[in-house]
Protein backbone atom coordinates (compact mmCIF):
# COMPACT_ATOMS: atom_id res chain seq x y z
CA UNK A 1 0.00 0.00 0.00
CA UNK A 2 2.86 2.40 0.79
CA UNK A 3 4.34 1.72 -2.69
CA UNK A 4 0.93 3.13 -4.19
CA UNK A 5 1.21 6.47 -2.30
CA UNK A 6 4.89 7.49 -3.04
CA UNK A 7 5.67 9.15 -6.20
CA UNK A 8 8.77 11.54 -5.21
CA UNK A 9 10.72 9.57 -3.03
CA UNK A 10 10.23 6.64 -5.56
CA UNK A 11 12.40 8.37 -8.13
CA UNK A 12 15.14 8.81 -5.46
CA UNK A 13 17.75 6.18 -5.03
CA UNK A 14 16.91 3.99 -1.94
CA UNK A 15 18.92 2.57 0.98
CA UNK A 16 17.45 0.32 3.74
CA UNK A 17 18.96 1.13 6.99
CA UNK A 18 20.71 -1.85 8.37
CA UNK A 19 24.20 0.40 7.94
CA UNK A 20 22.85 2.34 10.42
CA UNK A 21 22.58 0.31 13.11
CA UNK A 22 24.99 1.02 15.99
CA UNK A 23 26.24 4.62 13.92
CA UNK A 24 27.15 7.58 15.82
CA UNK A 25 24.57 10.09 15.81
CA UNK A 26 22.75 8.00 13.75
CA UNK A 27 24.83 8.73 10.69
CA UNK A 28 27.03 6.96 7.92
CA UNK A 29 29.98 7.79 5.58
CA UNK A 30 29.67 6.72 2.37
CA UNK A 31 32.85 6.46 0.54
CA UNK A 32 32.87 7.81 -2.93
CA UNK A 33 35.80 6.99 -4.77
CA UNK A 34 38.43 9.53 -5.89
CA UNK A 35 39.56 11.03 -9.04
CA UNK A 36 42.92 11.58 -10.58
CA UNK A 37 43.99 13.61 -13.35
CA UNK A 38 45.98 12.16 -16.52
CA UNK A 39 49.31 13.54 -17.47
CA UNK A 40 51.44 12.94 -21.12
CA UNK A 41 55.58 12.50 -20.90
CA UNK A 42 57.05 13.61 -24.03
CA UNK A 43 57.83 10.67 -25.99
CA UNK A 44 61.93 9.73 -26.04
CA UNK A 45 62.35 12.88 -24.42
CA UNK A 46 66.11 13.03 -22.72
CA UNK A 47 64.37 12.09 -19.27
CA UNK A 48 65.25 15.71 -17.37
CA UNK A 49 61.99 16.12 -16.24
CA UNK A 50 60.45 13.82 -13.39
CA UNK A 51 56.87 12.08 -14.11
CA UNK A 52 54.15 14.29 -11.87
CA UNK A 53 52.78 12.31 -8.88
CA UNK A 54 49.55 13.46 -7.49
CA UNK A 55 48.01 13.53 -4.40
CA UNK A 56 44.52 10.72 -4.11
CA UNK A 57 41.98 10.96 -1.57
CA UNK A 58 38.62 9.29 -1.03
CA UNK A 59 35.61 11.54 -0.78
CA UNK A 60 33.12 11.09 2.10
CA UNK A 61 29.07 12.01 2.08
CA UNK A 62 27.99 11.91 5.23
CA UNK A 63 24.20 10.57 5.12
CA UNK A 64 21.76 10.65 8.55
CA UNK A 65 18.43 9.04 9.75
CA UNK A 66 16.40 12.17 10.36
CA UNK A 67 12.71 10.89 10.58
CA UNK A 68 10.54 8.58 12.51
CA UNK A 69 7.28 9.64 10.23
CA UNK A 70 3.99 7.34 12.19
CA UNK A 71 -0.05 7.72 11.89
CA UNK A 72 -1.37 6.91 15.29
CA UNK A 73 -5.12 5.67 16.14
CA UNK A 74 -7.31 4.87 18.57
CA UNK A 75 -10.46 2.74 18.36
CA UNK A 76 -13.20 2.56 21.04
CA UNK A 77 -15.27 -1.27 21.37
CA UNK A 78 -18.17 0.59 20.56
CA UNK A 79 -16.39 1.73 17.20
CA UNK A 80 -14.64 -1.94 16.88
CA UNK A 81 -17.59 -3.82 17.17
CA UNK A 82 -20.41 -1.66 15.05
CA UNK A 83 -18.45 0.75 12.65
CA UNK A 84 -14.80 -0.83 11.56
CA UNK A 85 -15.59 -4.49 11.98
CA UNK A 86 -12.03 -5.01 9.34
CA UNK A 87 -8.82 -3.76 10.45
CA UNK A 88 -7.90 -3.39 6.43
CA UNK A 89 -10.14 -0.19 6.73
CA UNK A 90 -8.06 1.64 9.21
CA UNK A 91 -4.74 0.16 8.35
CA UNK A 92 -4.86 1.71 4.36
CA UNK A 93 -6.13 5.47 5.94
CA UNK A 94 -2.91 4.77 8.52
CA UNK A 95 -0.35 3.73 5.75
CA UNK A 96 -1.84 6.79 3.39
CA UNK A 97 -0.93 8.87 5.85
CA UNK A 98 2.81 8.06 6.06
CA UNK A 99 3.43 7.95 2.57
CA UNK A 100 2.08 11.42 2.79
CA UNK A 101 4.26 12.52 4.93
CA UNK A 102 7.44 10.72 3.23
CA UNK A 103 6.01 12.64 -0.18
CA UNK A 104 6.59 15.68 1.45
CA UNK A 105 9.88 15.72 2.75
CA UNK A 106 10.91 14.45 -0.75
CA UNK A 107 9.41 17.33 -2.22
CA UNK A 108 10.81 19.74 0.23
CA UNK A 109 14.30 17.66 -0.21
CA UNK A 110 14.10 18.18 -3.42
CA UNK A 111 12.22 22.18 -3.94
CA UNK A 112 15.07 23.63 -1.40
CA UNK A 113 18.03 22.46 -3.02
CA UNK A 114 20.49 24.77 -4.57
CA UNK A 115 20.32 24.48 -8.31
CA UNK A 116 23.09 26.09 -10.11
CA UNK A 117 21.20 26.51 -13.58
CA UNK A 118 17.60 27.69 -13.39
CA UNK A 119 16.23 27.62 -17.17
CA UNK A 120 13.53 30.10 -17.79
CA UNK A 121 10.99 31.41 -19.79
CA UNK A 122 10.55 27.90 -21.04
CA UNK A 123 6.74 28.35 -21.71
CA UNK A 124 7.81 29.92 -24.72
CA UNK A 125 9.63 27.21 -26.16
CA UNK A 126 9.23 23.79 -24.15
CA UNK A 127 10.99 21.94 -26.58
CA UNK A 128 14.08 23.77 -26.57
CA UNK A 129 13.92 24.16 -23.22
CA UNK A 130 13.88 20.23 -22.98
CA UNK A 131 16.79 20.20 -25.14
CA UNK A 132 18.69 22.82 -23.30
CA UNK A 133 17.83 20.72 -19.96
CA UNK A 134 19.42 17.75 -21.06
CA UNK A 135 22.33 19.56 -22.67
CA UNK A 136 23.29 21.34 -19.28
CA UNK A 137 23.09 18.03 -17.17
CA UNK A 138 25.39 16.44 -20.19
CA UNK A 139 27.74 19.04 -19.92
CA UNK A 140 28.02 18.54 -15.83
CA UNK A 141 28.15 14.67 -16.46
CA UNK A 142 25.08 14.04 -14.77
CA UNK A 143 24.48 10.59 -15.38
CA UNK A 144 22.72 8.97 -18.18
CA UNK A 145 20.21 6.73 -16.70
CA UNK A 146 17.16 7.05 -14.96
CA UNK A 147 17.43 10.89 -15.55
CA UNK A 148 13.34 12.17 -14.73
CA UNK A 149 11.46 15.52 -15.75
CA UNK A 150 9.32 16.30 -12.57
CA UNK A 151 6.57 18.81 -13.73
CA UNK A 152 4.20 21.08 -11.71
CA UNK A 153 0.34 20.94 -12.93
CA UNK A 154 0.52 24.12 -15.25
CA UNK A 155 3.77 22.56 -16.73
CA UNK A 156 2.10 19.55 -17.42
CA UNK A 157 -0.67 21.54 -19.16
CA UNK A 158 1.57 23.71 -21.68
CA UNK A 159 3.86 20.10 -22.20
CA UNK A 160 0.78 18.63 -23.39
CA UNK A 161 -0.48 21.20 -25.77
CA UNK A 162 2.70 21.43 -27.32
CA UNK A 163 2.17 20.25 -31.17
CA UNK A 164 6.01 19.77 -30.57
CA UNK A 165 6.52 17.14 -28.24
CA UNK A 166 3.24 15.61 -28.99
CA UNK A 167 3.42 13.93 -25.68
CA UNK A 168 1.16 10.42 -25.11
CA UNK A 169 -0.68 9.64 -21.41
CA UNK A 170 -0.24 5.74 -22.36
CA UNK A 171 3.29 4.92 -21.79
CA UNK A 172 3.21 1.35 -22.43
CA UNK A 173 2.83 -2.22 -19.52
CA UNK A 174 6.96 -2.21 -19.09
CA UNK A 175 5.61 0.78 -15.84
CA UNK A 176 4.79 -0.92 -13.12
CA UNK A 177 1.43 -0.02 -11.96
CA UNK A 178 1.54 2.39 -9.30
CA UNK A 179 1.31 6.22 -8.95
CA UNK A 180 4.84 6.18 -11.12
CA UNK A 181 2.75 4.64 -13.95
CA UNK A 182 -0.22 6.87 -13.80
CA UNK A 183 1.99 10.30 -13.26
CA UNK A 184 4.27 9.52 -16.21
CA UNK A 185 2.74 11.58 -19.20
CA UNK A 186 5.52 10.32 -21.56
CA UNK A 187 9.37 9.95 -22.56
CA UNK A 188 11.68 12.96 -24.42
CA UNK A 189 14.79 13.53 -25.02
CA UNK A 190 16.19 11.12 -22.58
CA UNK A 191 13.84 12.30 -19.51
CA UNK A 192 10.91 10.26 -18.10
CA UNK A 193 8.73 13.17 -18.02
CA UNK A 194 6.26 12.69 -14.56
CA UNK A 195 3.79 15.07 -13.22
CA UNK A 196 3.07 16.21 -9.28
CA UNK A 197 0.24 18.16 -7.82
CA UNK A 198 2.63 18.92 -4.52
CA UNK A 199 5.65 21.10 -6.15
CA UNK A 200 5.00 24.65 -7.42
CA UNK A 201 2.82 24.31 -10.40
CA UNK A 202 4.55 26.22 -12.97
CA UNK A 203 8.17 24.37 -12.10
CA UNK A 204 10.12 21.33 -13.13
CA UNK A 205 12.79 19.82 -12.20
CA UNK A 206 15.07 17.84 -14.89
CA UNK A 207 17.43 15.63 -12.64
CA UNK A 208 18.92 12.05 -12.14
CA UNK A 209 17.72 9.84 -9.56
CA UNK A 210 21.50 9.08 -8.01
CA UNK A 211 20.70 12.74 -7.16
CA UNK A 212 19.01 12.45 -4.20
CA UNK A 213 19.19 9.60 -1.69
CA UNK A 214 15.54 8.66 0.14
CA UNK A 215 16.61 5.97 3.22
CA UNK A 216 13.78 4.07 4.89
CA UNK A 217 13.63 0.92 7.10
CA UNK A 218 11.00 -0.26 9.72
CA UNK A 219 11.81 0.02 13.54
CA UNK A 220 11.96 -3.37 15.59
CA UNK A 221 8.48 -5.01 17.14
CA UNK A 222 8.94 -4.68 20.61
CA UNK A 223 8.55 -7.72 22.33
CA UNK A 224 5.67 -5.96 24.57
CA UNK A 225 3.20 -5.67 22.40
CA UNK A 226 0.92 -8.23 21.68
CA UNK A 227 0.75 -7.73 17.54
CA UNK A 228 3.40 -6.51 15.98
CA UNK A 229 4.62 -6.41 11.88
CA UNK A 230 7.16 -5.31 9.77
CA UNK A 231 7.37 -5.81 6.05
CA UNK A 232 9.63 -4.57 3.33
CA UNK A 233 9.41 -3.99 -0.44
CA UNK A 234 11.84 -2.68 -2.96
CA UNK A 235 13.93 -0.92 -0.19
CA UNK A 236 10.49 0.40 1.34
CA UNK A 237 9.89 -0.70 4.83
CA UNK A 238 7.07 -0.27 7.49
CA UNK A 239 6.09 -1.34 11.14
CA UNK A 240 2.68 -2.02 12.35
CA UNK A 241 1.98 -2.47 16.23
CA UNK A 242 -1.47 -2.70 18.20
CA UNK A 243 -2.11 -3.37 21.49
CA UNK A 244 -5.26 -2.62 23.68
CA UNK A 245 -6.05 0.12 26.28
CA UNK A 246 -7.67 -1.69 29.45
CA UNK A 247 -7.85 1.71 31.10
CA UNK A 248 -9.65 3.19 28.21
CA UNK A 249 -11.29 0.23 26.45
CA UNK A 250 -9.64 0.68 23.81
CA UNK A 251 -7.40 -0.63 20.82
CA UNK A 252 -4.49 1.57 19.88
CA UNK A 253 -2.98 1.28 16.20
CA UNK A 254 0.67 2.66 15.19
CA UNK A 255 2.39 2.79 11.53
CA UNK A 256 5.72 3.90 11.40
CA UNK A 257 8.97 4.23 9.56
CA UNK A 258 12.59 6.23 9.98
CA UNK A 259 13.22 8.05 6.97
CA UNK A 260 15.73 10.29 5.58
CA UNK A 261 16.40 12.37 2.46
CA UNK A 262 19.55 13.94 1.34
CA UNK A 263 21.52 15.63 -2.02
CA UNK A 264 24.22 14.50 -3.73
CA UNK A 265 26.97 16.25 -4.84
CA UNK A 266 30.17 16.09 -6.74
CA UNK A 267 33.79 16.98 -7.68
CA UNK A 268 33.69 17.44 -11.09
CA UNK A 269 36.61 16.83 -13.98
CA UNK A 270 37.15 19.26 -16.74
CA UNK A 271 39.67 20.11 -19.54
CA UNK A 272 41.97 22.79 -19.82
CA UNK A 273 42.16 23.57 -23.73
CA UNK A 274 45.08 25.99 -23.27
CA UNK A 275 47.48 24.03 -21.55
CA UNK A 276 45.87 20.79 -22.48
CA UNK A 277 45.25 19.12 -18.97
CA UNK A 278 42.78 17.62 -16.90
CA UNK A 279 41.26 19.96 -14.35
CA UNK A 280 39.80 18.95 -11.26
CA UNK A 281 36.92 21.14 -9.31
CA UNK A 282 38.40 21.72 -5.28
CA UNK A 283 34.43 21.82 -4.11
CA UNK A 284 31.78 20.05 -4.26
CA UNK A 285 28.54 20.77 -6.47
CA UNK A 286 25.47 19.42 -6.72
CA UNK A 287 25.23 19.06 -11.02
CA UNK A 288 22.72 16.10 -10.97
CA UNK A 289 19.77 17.87 -11.28
CA UNK A 290 18.87 21.37 -12.57
CA UNK A 291 15.41 23.73 -12.25
CA UNK A 292 12.96 24.97 -15.26
CA UNK A 293 10.25 27.72 -14.83
CA UNK A 294 7.34 28.40 -17.55
CA UNK A 295 8.33 32.04 -16.78
CA UNK A 296 10.71 34.29 -15.08
CA UNK A 297 14.55 34.66 -15.69
CA UNK A 298 17.55 31.71 -16.60
CA UNK A 299 20.33 31.99 -13.77
CA UNK A 300 23.70 30.44 -15.30
CA UNK A 301 26.82 29.87 -13.27
CA UNK A 302 28.92 33.23 -13.68
CA UNK A 303 31.37 33.13 -16.57
CA UNK A 304 34.33 33.22 -13.60
CA UNK A 305 33.18 30.66 -11.55
CA UNK A 306 35.09 26.80 -10.61
CA UNK A 307 31.93 25.45 -12.24
CA UNK A 308 31.61 27.51 -15.33
CA UNK A 309 35.08 27.13 -16.17
CA UNK A 310 34.97 23.02 -15.66
CA UNK A 311 31.29 22.27 -17.48
CA UNK A 312 31.20 25.73 -19.99
CA UNK A 313 28.03 25.96 -18.63
CA UNK A 314 27.85 29.88 -17.77
CA UNK A 315 26.34 33.21 -18.73
CA UNK A 316 27.56 32.89 -21.91
CA UNK A 317 25.34 30.49 -22.96
CA UNK A 318 22.58 31.76 -20.94
CA UNK A 319 19.19 30.03 -22.36
CA UNK A 320 16.58 32.10 -24.03
CA UNK A 321 13.30 31.20 -25.72
CA UNK A 322 14.79 31.32 -29.20
CA UNK A 323 18.35 29.29 -28.36
CA UNK A 324 21.54 30.32 -26.44
CA UNK A 325 22.71 33.74 -26.63
CA UNK A 326 26.22 35.36 -26.26
CA UNK A 327 26.25 37.48 -23.22
CA UNK A 328 26.80 40.66 -25.49
CA UNK A 329 23.58 40.12 -27.91
CA UNK A 330 20.85 42.75 -27.52
CA UNK A 331 17.88 40.21 -27.93
CA UNK A 332 19.19 38.37 -24.45
CA UNK A 333 19.72 41.60 -22.37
Amino acid sequence: MLEQELLVPSLFQRHGIDQFKGADNDTISMRVEGILPFHDYAWRNDRSTPIQFDEYAERKIAVSFGGNSYSAVKLTDEQNHFDITEWSRLLRPQVRAVGRGLQRRAVKTLTSQQYNVTIGKAAQNLRGALIEARRVLNAFHAPDESRYLLVGSDFESALLADDKLNLASNVGDSIADSVLRTATIGERYGFRIVVDQTIPSDSAYAFASSGFIFLSGAPAVPQSVPYGATTSFEGLALRWIRDYDSLYLQDRSVVNVYNGFRSVTDVLVGWDEKNEKEIISSGEHFVRGIRLTLDGRSDYPEAASELAKITGVSDAKVWTPSGMKAETDPANS
